[in-house]
């Protein structure tokens, strides 16, 4: 029930304001909002008009509840216009799988999630304090028909999502080869600070911040680290893997059609972390010829030295190609982790030859 009460301003202006029923709210509250809002008013309308009981006073409410929705979604637009829900907009078999996933578990949780809020708005209306028709039983204290439903639900939804994880932890195995007619290539990915390196031990060249293969093909990925632990992850075509230094980790992916699909580091791994991106170009068979090509004819070759350069800490590190690369250099790389520690770092001398290097405490004994 809606009111309208007429005011007219101290000074001259008049103004009209609208009162809600509400009950327990008494007038003279309403009377004193607006007087203390609108300055010196005096009410215009006859006192019988306003109803015993209280009302709730809506001083431009209306207007400015509008005007405030406005902007807010003005703000969520702008907001969430950058948004690329990459996850739930799958280019690979492995990603529509994953997008399932999601999908069903989210759905199950809303079985639960729906009814509670529901339910939480009912009760709060149906057993108000000034609803005299609810039933007050302040006494109550068990349902054995609710515990049953509040039990019984939860266990067969935990059922569902176990016999899911189950089945899904095997068929979506990132170690798991992909089923295909096509023969898989393989690319080796290393993390580095703050930038990815691909090799491509087949074809003899590396890339920096690209990664190129040919759709409907599978890809196999060995993946290690030659700095902290990072996370290869390529949302729409699935599946985010640790990489780990003198570890190798294996993940086989595959792109459903052309295309370039971003690519990041998901876990974090110090300053330059934010701008570890990469580009992941999904092309034909051809386009994927022209691409190693286009890598072979780079002038820059990746041996020890030139590793030794790119290890070295950089930020937003440009996309770049190299026409050779160092034999074995993705297992040089794993080794400096595990096994023979007297290796060194790839492109400095190891510690044994380091220390058959003269120092000048030995020249000075020399010449005693």
């Amino acid at each position: 029930m809606t009111i309208r009460f007429p005011f007219v301003h101290k000074q001259g202006l008049r103004c009209s304001y609208e009162c809600c029923y509400a009950p327990n709210i008494s007038a003279a509250l309403c009377l004193g909002l607006f007087n203390g809002c609108c300055g010196a008013i005096s009410y215009a309308g006859r006192p019988h008009d306003i109803p015993p009981s209280a009302c709730l006073v809506e001083l431009f409410v209306n207007k400015r509840a509008l005007s405030a929705l406005r902007w807010l979604c003005a703000g969520a637009a702008v907001f969430l216009g950058g948004c690329n829900m990459d996850v739930l907009s799958p280019k690979g078999d492995v990603g529509i799988q994953e997008k399932s996933l999601i999908l069903i578990a989210m759905g199950l949780m809303l079985v639960v999630v729906i009814p509670v809020i529901a339910m939480t708005l009912y009760f709060a209306w149906r057993y108000r304090a000034s609803n005299t028709k609810a039933t007050y039983a302040p006494k109550w204290s068990h349902s054995t028909a609710i515990e049953a439903v509040v039990w019984t639900i939860p266990c067969i939804i935990i059922a569902i999502l176990a016999t899911i994880t189950w089945r899904t932890s095997h068929s979506l195995d990132p170690y798991r080869p992909l089923p295909s007619n096509v023969k898989p290539i393989t690319i080796q990915a290393v993390a580095l600070d703050w930038k990815w390196l691909f090799i491509y031990p087949e074809y003899g060249v590396a890339s920096v911040n690209e990664v190129a293969f040919p759709a409907n093909t599978p890809v196999h990925f060995e993946i290690t680290s030659d700095s902290v632990m990072n996370a290869f992850f390529i949302p729409q075509l699935g599946s985010q893997i640790y990489a780990m230094a003198g570890m190798n980790t294996d993940l086989n992916l595959m792109a459903s059609e052309p295309g370039k699909f971003a690519g990041l580091s998901s876990n974090y791994s110090g300053e330059g972390f934010s701008d570890m991106h990469f580009t992941a170009v999904a092309t034909s068979q051809q386009g994927f010829a022209d691409w190693v090509n286009k890598a072979k004819a780079s002038a820059t070759q990746l041996d020890a030295q030139t590793y030794h350069a790119l290890v070295q800490p950089s930020e937003k590190q440009p996309v770049s190609y190299y026409a050779f690369v160092k034999p074995d250099l993705y297992n040089d790389i794993l080794k400096q982790y595990m096994g023979d520690m007297n290796m060194g770092r790839i492109g400095e001398p190891a510690p044994s030859q380091a220390s058959a290097v003269p120092s000048p405490n030995d020249h000075a004994k020399a010449s005693e």
